[in-house]
């Protein structure tokens, strides 16, 4: 432990649950039945719900613990406009046939674009900006490697991307941590647990019913339906939509083995003298870098606070042992930083892929949409939505993300046991790489 790094106010706690904090509320009864049953009170549960509704498609979500729980409330509120799709665990993106790179990335600027439209449609006072994003490349080689890519994220998802030499980036970030790097100005950024809270403002007023603390123990066939069964009671449904994603469990083993967990931890300083807070990202950007063991990091919305956040291990770990990595990896970044101090530290899962996509589809009857694969806020509201709209047979465009292929692994089951061994590995690769340029 590190005492000297937390504030006498630290709480082991998001940062964002100061707007909102999830909560079960004054409990909604299960209802006995709906057309489309929601397991998940995700992004996508709820983008599915609204979407649904929206077609007057009667929709139940069934959360298992608080309203806003997971991962929708603990990320780090960069909004992706395509440039991670397709990056998986080890911090390397996939191999894609080129017509199909071009579809994946066309669709996940979609999803930017979604987000965009949801919340001026819903009014969602969430901070919600597009001041891009600027990823810092690791090594020389990586910067190389960025360069290719440019072309590609610009033709396919419109995103305004360009290349920042070493020598310029300072105008980016005020360090010379990295060799240069890669600007997407098709990127946003917002608060995500107040983003969540709109979500869930916009599913109550046209009557979604929302049950909190309604874990579902077991789904089962029920002639043409289904019968899913909660902690608070039991409903007959037409459709189910599993949408849990970093959270998918024992009830449907055959999804959970097509999702890796990974945790990623995050940590808010204290507020900062204005002069420095201003000064650490030119442009407010969001910021991440090409790392296999990546970090990603932003000025908090009132540009007061560094959140900073990373994979201080891929597993679930105290804040005492991944809230001092985490400083020791800003103040690398950031020497201006040493001595600041952390007020929140907390960490969520990430649902990773066994071939880094998202994907949604039917399997065994069930849909489901899952695998945001470090993209979460605009790639489960996207699922959510293709979702829903298949559901409800109003779509007139397939979505790349729908399709059989949802790989596996015979040695996986779904219990990620070899993540501790995977983040040593890398964490080694990263300083070979380094060394090597």
């Amino acid at each position: 432990m590190h005492p000297d790094i937390f504030h006498k106010d630290f709480t082991p706690a998001p940062y964002w649950w100061e707007a909102y904090r999830p909560t079960a509320g004054e409990l909604v009864d299960v209802p006995r039945t709906a057309r489309v049953a929601i397991v998940g009170g995700g992004y996508a549960g709820l983008s599915a719900a609204l979407e649904l509704t929206k077609h007057g498609v009667d929709a139940v979500v069934l959360e298992a613990n608080e309203l806003g729980f997971g991962a929708s409330t603990r990320n780090g509120g960069a909004v992706s406009g395509g440039v991670n799709v397709g990056k998986s665990f080890t911090g390397k993106t996939i191999e894609v046939d080129d017509d199909r790179v071009e579809r994946i990335l066309s669709d996940a600027g979609d999803a930017l674009a979604l987000v965009d439209r949801l919340i001026n449609e819903e009014q969602i006072a969430c901070f919600w900006e597009k001041p891009g994003r600027f990823v810092g490349a690791w090594t020389g080689r990586h910067y190389a490697a960025q360069s290719r890519r440019v072309a590609t994220l610009n033709a396919a998802a419109q995103s305004g991307a360009y290349m920042v030499p070493r020598d310029r980036q300072r105008a980016e970030i005020a360090s010379d941590y990295y060799f240069g790097g890669m600007v997407v100005e098709r990127s946003g950024k917002l608060h995500p647990a107040l983003y969540y809270k709109g979500l869930l403002d916009a599913c109550r007023r046209r009557g979604v019913a929302i049950c909190a603390k309604a874990a579902v123990t077991r789904i089962g066939r029920e002639g043409s339906g289904w019968r899913v069964e909660t902690a608070r009671g039991t409903l007959s449904a037409g459709d189910v939509v599993i949408a849990t994603n970093g959270y998918t469990g024992g009830l449907t083993p055959a999804l959970r083995r097509r999702i890796v967990p990974i945790a990623s931890h995050i940590i808010a300083t204290e507020e900062l003298p204005p002069d420095l807070a201003g000064s650490l990202i030119p442009r407010a950007r969001t910021l991440s870098d090409t790392k296999r063991v990546l970090c990603y990091y932003r000025t908090s919305p009132d540009g007061r606070r560094m959140v900073f956040g990373g994979r201080a291990r891929f597993t679930q770990v105290d804040a005492t042992v991944s809230a001092p990595i985490l400083h020791r990896n800003m103040t690398d970044r950031f020497p201006q930083l040493r001595g600041v101090r952390v007020t929140h530290a907390w960490t969520g899962n990430v649902a990773f892929t066994l071939d880094a996509l998202p994907h949604m589809g039917l399997r065994d009857g069930l849909h489901y949409c899952l695998g945001c694969n470090g993209s979460g806020v605009a790639m489960m509201t996207y699922l959510g939505w293709q979702t829903a709209r298949k559901i409800a047979r109003v779509t007139n465009y397939a979505c790349i993300f729908d399709t059989e292929e949802f790989p596996d692994h015979l040695l996986y089951s779904g219990n990620p046991w070899f993540l501790p061994v995977v983040g040593g590995y890398y964490r080694l690769r990263d300083k070979l790489d380094r060394l090597l340029g």
